[in-house]
């Protein structure tokens, strides 16, 4: 960054350099342990080490750069974000969150300031979890529960993970190195965009996070009579597809009466897939999401009560695997308290807000307290090419981040 860059046109230009280690095709596509994580790796380190920090590549794959503190405050400070996107997702999911503190850092840096704690950005490996259907790989690995069944997971290639990370130059039995100790931890804090429209509705660029919505992602099965579509009278059909329907517009209908809860249905197949065959099959994937856990519960006892109400009147057997289930997350309130502060230090109305995406900070809710701030994105759109923000609110977003930095070490004193 030269001497008249603002910190927004720093974080811009490093964005977009982290969007060029992609696959072909539109948006952003980088996924773990290919050659373009190692191509985004190599750029984040370069710029860590550049920013004043001592840095390392851990054996799941994240980048480490840590600014030394003052030495007053033992405890170390954790901030980063995933470095993996989605399938032609945007450039700044996940990225924001790295290069915002390296920038900051950079900032103190030249400065010559040093806060009472050490800083520990980690651009994590895996987050998304695309290439092997894993999600939070690289937390959980710092955060010390780190499952060793998952090396034997695949991708489509067949390679697992433990090949590809030995392919990538890393050995899987150093992983539970990668581990932070609970007491060595201050908390972990972590600049993201919102992805959701609340910040622009509001004319805010910058909010303060409260808490992650819990997730339960579940696979459902409505199995029913498979017959001729012409010959089997609409009152004697056990129609699977049918009753999926129906029970898929009663999500939308039961998750509309809560507040903050959110119900999606994204994939639905029907079987055997025959034009001219009545369904005898049908199962659609259920993700169900609150910032409270009761609410969650509570919506999902409803929902199954419904399913089985739809299967009872049509004739149709009904299962239910529970493939994901994550508790929601409060952030501390300290640091919710820290954000608010740093935020109306800027001049702007603090707005607090909860989360319904997952974040690398769920994992490391294990060992410490965690907090989030977001950034304002255009039209609330996230995963897709069409992700944006502004230079102004990047700026913005640093400057709001490095007053948290400095509210969490006069809270931490």
């Amino acid at each position: 960054m030269s001497g008249n860059e603002t910190m927004g046109a720093a974080i811009m230009a490093m964005t977009d350099a982290l969007a060029r280690c992609s696959e072909a095709g539109p948006g952003v596509s980088r996924h773990f342990l290919t050659p373009e994580h190692k191509q985004a790796a190599a750029l984040i380190r370069g710029w860590m080490d550049d920013a004043g920090m001592e840095t390392h590549m851990d054996a799941i794959g994240n980048v480490v750069g840590r600014y030394r503190g003052d030495g007053s405050i033992g405890r170390c400070l954790i901030t980063g974000s995933h470095q993996d996107t989605v399938r032609q997702g945007g450039r700044y999911d996940g990225m924001l969150g790295i290069v915002t503190p390296i920038v900051c850092i950079a900032a103190l840096n030249r400065q010559g300031r040093r806060l009472p704690f050490d800083i520990e950005v980690i651009a994590f490996g895996d987050e998304e979890g695309v290439r092997f259907g894993t999600t939070l790989l690289g937390s959980h690995a710092v955060a010390g529960n780190f499952d060793p069944g998952v090396l034997d997971k695949c991708d489509r290639a067949g390679v697992s993970i433990a090949g590809a990370l030995e392919r990538f130059g890393l050995d899987p039995a150093g992983i539970p190195a990668a581990a932070r100790r609970a007491e060595d931890v201050l908390a972990y804090v972590e600049l993201h965009i919102e992805q959701g429209p609340v910040l622009e509705a509001e004319g805010l660029p910058v909010g303060v996070v409260t808490a992650i919505a819990g997730a339960t992602r579940s696979l459902v099965r409505f199995t029913g009579v498979a017959g001729h579509a012409g010959t089997v009278p609409m009152t004697a059909r056990r129609d699977a597809l049918a009753g999926a329907a129906e029970a898929i517009l009663a999500v939308e209908r039961l998750c509309a009466e809560g507040r903050d809860l959110v119900g999606t249905v994204g994939i639905v197949e029907a079987s055997p897939g025959a034009a001219n065959v009545i369904p005898g099959g049908a199962s659609f994937s259920l993700d169900v999401r609150a910032p409270g856990d009761a609410d969650r519960d509570r919506v999902l006892a409803a929902i199954r009560e419904e399913f089985e109400t739809v299967c009872a009147r049509r004739g149709l057997s009904l299962e239910i695997e529970d493939v994901y289930d994550e508790p929601a997350v409060t952030c501390a309130p300290w640091l919710v308290e820290a954000g608010r502060d740093a935020i109306a230090g800027e001049g702007i109305r603090p707005l607090a807000l909860f989360s319904g995406a997952g974040h690398d900070a769920v994992a490391l809710s294990a060992i410490c307290d965690v907090g989030m701030l977001f950034v304002r994105c255009k039209g609330g759109i996230s995963h897709n090419p069409a992700e944006a923000i502004t230079e102004a609110d990047a700026d913005t977003g640093a400057r709001v981040f490095l007053r948290y930095l400095e509210r969490i070490a006069e809270r931490s004193a």
